[in-house]
């Protein structure tokens, strides 16, 4: 599954604590454009987006391959699409549709909370970070970085609450949302998404982590095992480097910057057990025999048994 997703670190430093109302969640502004962008308005034909357009009920917005963009609302909730992505204000109040494809939402705290709407699964969210991926199979995949969200399945009155550092999946097949697991799930998938930011990738995933109900989220620096393990740094650090081999030196120095308690589990997980795995196979040397020096291997059968024996 690839994650086309912008900045987690920057949506997760984000912060607008006023009050608004729930009609600054049906018109939004298009902030960014990257290749090719659409809008679909329901009576128009589509035209390319460009920044600073309005995008409000009935109207939708469609990333191409290899294109990205990024809405921003009143309430300064903010919507990042990935390539293939199709996402549109919902008709209910503070309700967000996505069609397909992938998407970062940043809703502040005290905005008044939104609602996805992702085919047949709903997430409720408050002020909070979430990433959220609809597949062309129809896999729905949602994960919480900053703060909660409870997740319905409808039609079958399932419904399941997703905590900070976790990602729940839907599977039509099953039919069922999947029990949530942990951080890590979302790491690597993230990177590959957006390698130009994978040490901020790591950095927010390390954050996340180390958040619990009882810990404030400034609170980072801390002794390891307090609120995360060896274990779990190395699961992190491992998964981005694995989907974004060339940077892990930045994502290295990155997290040891933004946890320097944590400098030597980090510096392990960071270490390559194998590094010439991939380093292509000398060629051997031919060297031509010279007959005057040539002695045949001695033969060895049941009737002429090695000597010795």
């Amino acid at each position: 599954m690839a994650l086309t997703i912008a900045s987690l670190a920057f949506a997760l430093a984000l912060w607008f604590p006023n009050e608004v109302s729930a009609d600054e969640l049906k018109e939004a502004k298009v902030t960014q454009v990257i290749q090719d962008v659409k809008v679909l308005p329901s009576n128009a034909s589509p035209r390319p987006a460009a920044v600073n357009d309005s995008v409000r009920q009935g109207t939708a917005v469609e990333t191409g391959t290899q294109s990205r963009s990024e809405l921003t609302f009143k309430d300064q909730t903010i919507t990042r699409l990935g390539e293939k992505t199709i996402f549109s204000v919902g008709e209910g109040a503070r309700t967000i549709d996505l069609g397909s494809g992938q998407f970062l939402l940043y809703v502040p705290k005290k905005a008044g909370g939104a609602k996805i709407k992702m085919g047949p699964v709903t997430a409720s969210i408050t002020g909070t970070t979430v990433l959220g991926n609809v597949s062309p199979s129809g896999v729905t995949t949602f994960i919480v970085l900053e703060g909660g969200a409870c997740i319905y399945l409808d039609k079958v009155g399932q419904s399941l609450y997703v905590g900070p550092g976790q990602q729940l999946t839907y599977d039509p097949i099953a039919n069922r949302l999947e029990d949530p697991v942990e951080v890590c799930a979302y790491v690597g998938a993230a990177v590959r998404a957006r390698p130009d930011l994978a040490p901020q990738i790591v950095v927010a995933a390390l954050r996340v982590s180390r958040v619990s109900p009882r810990t404030d989220f400034k609170d980072f620096k801390q002794p390891v095992g307090k609120e995360i393990s060896c274990d779990e740094i190395d699961c992190i650090i491992r998964a981005a480097i694995a989907a974004h081999p060339s940077a892990s030196r930045e994502i290295v120095d990155a997290a040891i910057a933004a946890a320097p308690l944590l400098r030597d589990c980090i510096l392990a997980a960071a270490a390559q057990p194998c590094p010439l795995a991939n380093a292509p196979v000398q060629p051997g040397i031919i060297v031509p025999i010279n007959p005057a020096n040539f002695v045949p291997p001695p033969v060895v059968s049941p009737e002429q048994p090695p000597s010795g024996l």
